[in-house]
């Protein structure tokens, strides 16, 4: 590399890394999650080695550039440690081929790059739509004049526009079986524990919205838990969804659980309004418990059941209770409700676990109703 080039390398770094910064600052200053704004920062890194390997300014990307992009995350080792979730593919010499950055990691970078210049767009410090988006023009792909369609001259129809995306794989949720929850109660140590589990178990809730309790948020005898948006918490929890909702508990033991917890073992002397807190006799006694802490919990408790798995996290208990609803015959559109989607479509990854009208007419193609009666 010559000197000059060696320059303007260092200036578009520079400039993006300034960009970059600012960029962090508007989504703190958005409310955006700590979490989801050291995601960002860590995926643009990406968009940052991709600049540097085509000695490419961060305001010259254009949509096929953004190709290029995609490309090069594909190419990406993964730094991901801990033992593989798949089976490990072989080349062609007996070698165990490189583990690539997943479809998931892909889509989720070029996502934060997408943010990134619509930021930058909005704020004028970069010209043009986003260039992670493709522009479709239907009028250029007409056989001939001959062929117009119905309308065509009357209504404008405007270009399409789609991201610069790899095709993801919708995966089917694991629900936790019978036998591995009771495991996971069987190994709890404490009444806080309990109350945890029972509330993701039970209440669907996720951990975030967990954590971020409240005393003031149950509602013992109306059997109801209060889900409210707070950005104060001292560990720096949030809820992931920005409405607010109530979800009834009428399971008798799982408000049983959290009375016990309150009256019995979280610390009386504490000002804290916050609902779980670190026991014990440390220097910690009275923090707010953290999402680390919740998982390194669930983690212990998982081991000593023998049922440690990669996907066995805190958020499969809410996929237990989502699919365990649908089973048992919720609608759609009430257990979309009752798990806080803002989405329909997130809602419809329990549908497809079992589908009851599936289920029965498939026995009925076979016969089996028939032989049972």
């Amino acid at each position: 590399m010559t000197v000059d080039h060696a320059m303007v390398l260092d200036a578009n770094l520079l400039a993006f890394d300034n960009a970059a910064a600012q960029f962090s600052v508007y989504l703190h200053a958005s409310g955006c999650s700590p979490n989801t704004a050291r995601a960002y920062g860590h995926d643009l890194k990406h968009l940052r080695s991709f600049l540097i390997e085509q000695v490419l300014d961060w305001h010259a990307l254009t949509p096929a550039r953004a190709v290029d992009l995609l490309i090069h995350l594909s190419s990406k080792r993964s730094r991901k440690r801990g033992p593989a979730q798949h089976p490990s593919l072989a080349t062609v010499d007996g070698e165990r081929a490189i583990p690539r950055l997943s479809t998931a990691t892909i889509n989720r970078v070029l996502a934060a790059v997408s943010s990134f210049y619509e930021w930058a767009g909005t704020t004028d410090r970069f010209d043009g739509p986003s260039p992670i988006t493709r522009v479709h023009d239907r009028a250029a792909t007409r056989v001939s004049d001959n062929h117009r369609p119905f309308l065509s001259g009357i209504v404008q129809r405007l270009p399409r526009r789609s991201p610069v995306r790899l095709k993801q794989i919708h995966r089917v949720p694991r629900p936790m079986s019978d036998q591995s929850v009771d495991g996971l109660l069987a190994q709890l140590r404490c009444r806080r524990d309990l109350a945890i589990i029972r509330l993701l178990l039970d209440g669907g809730l996720r951990p975030g919205e967990v954590l971020g309790l409240h005393l003031t948020d149950i509602a013992y005898g109306r059997r109801r838990v209060t889900i409210r948006v707070r950005y104060d918490h001292p560990r720096g929890v949030r809820c992931k969804s920005r409405t607010e909702r109530v979800v009834d508990l009428h399971e008798a033991m799982t408000l049983e659980a959290v009375s016990a917890y309150v009256m019995q073992e979280r610390p009386q002397n504490t000002a804290s309004p916050i609902l779980f807190l670190v026991g014990g006799n440390g220097p910690r006694r009275h923090d707010a418990l953290s999402y680390s802490a919740l998982v390194k919990m669930f983690a212990r408790a998982c081991s000593r059941a023998g049922i440690r798995a990669p996907w066995v996290t805190p958020h499969a208990l809410r996929h237990t209770h989502a699919t365990r609803m649908w089973e048992a015959g919720m609608r759609e559109l009430t257990l979309q409700r009752r798990l806080g989607h803002a989405s329909p479509d997130a809602t419809r990854i329990y549908t497809r676990v079992s589908d009851p009208i599936v289920v029965a007419e498939y026995r009925r193609a076979l016969g089996l109703d028939e032989v049972d009666s």
